[in-house]
């Protein structure tokens, strides 16, 4: 059963008068064992029949009618996520710091949030109820976590005795299961023969394994008692980069598509040039940091296009220190179409330590701390990527409003993409306006 926990006004649930506590047990017969099962059943259908179970016993068979993308009106209690049982020897949740929020602390490993959130799973933890329910259900595409197709290095990898990867894979994709894949590369460790065995045995399951990302290992300065690991030299980002680039140039002229990508932190770490976005073909590995910076890139020049001068006179963005360069570029740029000077500031991650330079896990510590005494302007941008989704908090619980009240000037969320910044000039231009006018 599916317990409801929101009722939205004027809606379909509320005119069937469904109320907070009922829950949902049946749609057209089947069982509503979970929130996937709900999407599924529904999906854009514009009839089903709903089996309830009222929070005062009585239960119901309500007939919906819909239009075809019109929302029923119900929210339901989310699932909370499997546990992951392994013990890799990169797992970021072992190197937060002590003190952070208890959820930051949990590691999933669920079937069902790799289908709906695009999580990566590493298959460890199926049963034979999940394989069935993934085929089934057609579960696609999912995102697996393989980093080594050579099973004894994998379990070192993992710190588990895992089943054997290939097997899995190939049961998935044989049933017509789509899957994205990633390597974590840790050097030393499964970098050389070990990656180009990894390349060429998921690409030999293609095109239902459809994509695969070589991802740099994260390390934080938190890493005591735990295996020893280190973040590649530029040397060795380079030889990284011409071996995966050495594959996509074969699986190019084999099959069409390059199916194997770099991460962007590689090419960043090697001093080379980011490929243009076309090499991305439909950035199957965006979320992993795969293309990014290329799509920036071309969003950019978007942005300039439609950018006019405004009144407004300074203002300051926060970045990470990897994507440091090409933000400052963009916004030179941006500042000469509308004439307002746009500081750009790299915060180094010491919450964190170690190599950790993305802005998605900066802290409202380390803003505070680095931006004190500095020259902001009328107003400070902080991408949304630095923030609780949905909500305005970063990783140490800071609030907007707080790093407002420190540092004494408007603090506003923008999207963190070049049209992101364009529009909060010209959100806060107009703002500016308007209190002169007052």
């Amino acid at each position: 059963m599916l317990k409801i926990t929101d009722i939205y006004p004027e809606s379909i649930a509320e005119e069937m008068e469904l109320e907070v506590g009922d829950a949902l047990v049946s749609i057209d017969g089947k069982p509503v064992r979970d929130l996937l099962d709900y999407y599924l059943y529904c999906g854009r259908r514009s009839e089903f029949i709903l089996d309830v179970l009222r929070r005062d016993g009585e239960q119901w068979e309500l007939h919906i009618e819909r239009e075809p993308h019109e929302d029923p009106g119900m929210e339901f209690e989310h699932p909370d996520p499997r546990q992951c049982g392994n013990n890799c020897v990169f797992c970021f949740v072992h190197q937060l710091p002590r003190g952070m929020r208890r959820t930051l602390y949990i590691k999933d490993e669920d079937y069902r949030f790799s289908f709906l959130y695009g999580s990566y799973i590493t298959l460890t933890n199926l049963s034979e109820d999940d394989f069935d329910r993934i085929v089934e259900q057609h579960l696609s595409p999912l995102y697996i976590s393989v980093h080594a197709t050579d099973d004894d290095l994998r379990n070192r990898l993992l710190g588990a005795e895992a089943p054997s990867i290939m097997p899995l894979l190939r049961r998935l994709t044989d049933a017509g299961i789509e899957l994205h894949t990633q390597i974590v590369l840790c050097p030393g460790i499964n970098d050389g023969r070990y990656l180009e065995q990894t390349i060429e045995d998921l690409h030999s399951l293609a095109p239902a394994v459809v994509s695969l990302a070589v991802v740099p290992v994260g390390l934080t300065g938190h890493r005591e008692r735990l295996p020893d690991l280190r973040v590649p030299t530029a040397e060795e980002a380079r030889q990284i980069i011409d071996r995966v680039e050495g594959f996509q140039a074969r699986f190019l002229e084999s099959d069409g598509r390059r199916f194997v990508f770099a991460a962007d932190e590689l090419y960043l770490k090697a001093g080379r040039d980011i490929p243009d976005l076309a090499e991305y073909e439909d950035l199957p590995q965006w979320e992993n940091g795969v293309g990014m910076l290329a799509l920036f890139r071309s969003e950019a020049a978007k942005a300039l296009a439609r950018a006019e001068p405004l009144e407004l006179q300074e203002v300051s963005v926060v970045t990470g220190e990897s994507a440091a360069a090409q933000i400052r570029e963009y916004a030179a740029q941006l500042s000469e179409r509308t004439g307002v000077k746009i500081r750009v500031y790299p915060i180094r991650n010491r919450f964190f330590g170690g190599q950790v330079t993305v802005a998605g896990l900066l802290t409202g510590g380390d803003i505070l701390a680095q931006l004190e005494g500095q020259p902001l302007g009328q107003a400070l941008f902080i991408p949304d990527a630095l923030l609780r989704e949905e909500q305005d908090i970063l990783l140490d619980d800071v609030t907007l409003s707080g790093l407002e009240e420190n540092l004494g000037i408007p603090v506003e969320k923008i999207s963190a993409d070049p049209l992101g910044l364009l529009s909060g000039l010209e959100v806060m231009n107009e703002l500016l306006n308007e209190q002169e006018d007052i």
